[in-house]
């Protein structure tokens, strides 16, 4: 039988424990509980969810395979069109599509299953990636194909590969591709990625899409102006700030002879008399007439 007085701790320890429990069971019957979570709200589509996913091969990428303590079953391949490598002992293997944890057990599997080597240790390290690309198009710095190196790429890092919008770009942009084997397309505002909620419009890029950067929107202004010519149409601007975008009218020119050539949704050019503090759009034509005094 084991002395309690000769372990003073365990002894008062011990009768903590025995009192908490009695308590617990005078107050409900039953001892007490942790509240269960509440179950996490799946997250949107195209969306992380707090881990970073993992990156799966693709066509095309550049591989090395090594298993521990076999260095003679040390392969560099790449991946072929059908997604397959072909393997020491194994032959032929599909690992196309596969993360990198899931390619590493299919082969250890394959070793195993084939009395190769008893306790397998594969790991396989990506090269070259040319499997899962997208494409960036138009007004950026540096437009063409980029790898797609993480799981978790989002639009902005796409951009930033191909080295920002370039000056003669706009703020709209579009990215195009395939979503549960259906046409994807979305427009994204780009400022409104860096204010409230602006997380949500950064979705995830895919293999095989392509982002577009559309040119800036213009307005062109000509007459009895200071510089006539075409001038990039800011957020928000009015009449009266293209007008001064354009230097001002002339000595001999007029606010009261101002029209705005502009195209209806049918694509036909009405002349308009705006006001001074109208929005402007993209392709009006601004006209200021001479004073005839």
């Amino acid at each position: 039988m084991i002395n309690l007085r000769r372990f003073p701790i365990l002894s008062l320890a011990t009768t903590a424990a025995s009192a908490l429990l009695a308590a617990s069971l005078a107050a409900g019957g039953a001892v007490a509980q942790t509240p269960a979570r509440p179950a996490a709200t799946p997250a949107p589509a195209g969306l992380s969810t707090g881990a970073a996913a993992e990156y799966r091969l693709g066509s095309g990428d550049a591989i090395r395979i090594n298993v521990f303590q076999n260095p003679d079953m040390l392969l560099e391949t790449r991946v072929s069109e059908a997604g397959t490598i072909t393997f020491p002992l194994l032959g032929v293997v599909r690992i196309g599509g596969l993360s990198i944890s899931d390619a590493e057990a299919r082969i250890a599997d394959g070793l195993k299953k084939g009395n190769f080597v008893k306790q397998p240790q594969v790991t396989i390290v990506v090269l070259k990636v040319t499997g899962n690309q997208a494409s960036v198009l138009g007004q950026v710095n540096q437009p063409g194909r980029y790898p797609l190196e993480v799981a978790d790429t989002r639009l902005t890092d796409l951009l930033a590969n191909a080295r920002g919008v370039a000056a003669t770009g706009g703020d709209q942009v579009v990215l195009t591709g395939v979503r549960g084997g259906k046409p994807f397309r979305l427009e994204v505002d780009l400022p409104t990625l860096f204010g409230p909620n602006g997380r949500e419009q950064d979705v995830v890029v895919l293999n095989g899409d392509v982002l577009w950067v559309d040119r800036f929107p213009m307005i062109y202004i000509y007459g009895e102006v200071q510089k006539p010519g075409q001038i990039r149409l800011e957020r928000g601007m009015t009449l009266l700030q293209g007008l001064a975008a354009g230097g001002g009218l002339t000595l001999r020119g007029t606010d009261r002879g101002i029209r705005v050539h502009r195209k209806d949704t049918a694509g036909k050019v009405q002349e308009i008399k705006p006001a001074m503090d109208e929005a402007l759009r993209d392709g009006d034509v601004i006209f200021v007439r001479e004073s005839l005094f």
